[in-house]
């Protein structure tokens, strides 16, 4: 981890570049490549201001504090760096695989031993059933007395399969097959 610590408008102060890379460290715990990292600590008058730039991966995080004490402005603006290192890292870890072929794999706290994989793959039921033939009208009122949410059947006029099906809106919608 490299950490640079610049003073501006003020005495460069050995203590308090310490305590900035002490609090700085305390972030790479979340961190699984190195970082490089760079503290602006700056006096304005009565404002002591704690400006840190990570560069992680390629990506850069960016805070800045303002109080009217140096150390709890790098107290705020690590505490703002942290929530966002957090954030990275948790999204970077949403969008990778969790285990081999993508399957998550789960492992025990105390001992850290592998379980089982989660299994959620769909299951899929199969039902058979005859098209009867008929017409779109004689469907529809099949459909209401049957009170399902859709009906599948041969129209008698072109031979083919249809899938009649009640909509959000209250209405009938039809699914043809084109050719």
């Amino acid at each position: 981890m490299a950490v640079m610590v610049t003073f501006r408008h003020t005495e460069p102060m050995e203590s308090l570049k310490a305590y900035a890379e002490e609090k700085m460290a305390k972030t790479k715990k979340y961190l699984d490549s190195p970082l490089e990292a760079h503290i602006v600590l700056s006096v304005e008058k009565f404002r002591h201001i704690a400006d840190v730039t990570l560069n992680i991966d390629g990506g850069r995080i960016k805070a800045v504090e303002e109080t009217e004490d140096m150390y709890s402005a790098i107290d705020k603006v690590m505490d703002k760096v942290e929530l966002q290192v957090k954030k990275r890292m948790s999204k970077i870890r949403d969008h990778r695989p969790e285990g081999p072929k993508g399957e998550e794999v789960l492992t025990d706290e105390e001992t850290g031993d592998v379980l089982s994989p989660l299994q959620e793959e769909p299951v899929i039921e199969v039902e058979k059933m005859v098209a009867k033939p008929m017409d779109p009208e004689e469907a529809a009122m099949q459909l209401n007395l049957l009170e399902q949410d859709f009906l599948v059947f041969r129209n008698a006029k072109s031979k083919e399969i249809n899938v009649l099906y009640k909509r959000g809106d209250g209405n009938l919608g039809l699914i043809e097959p084109s050719n």
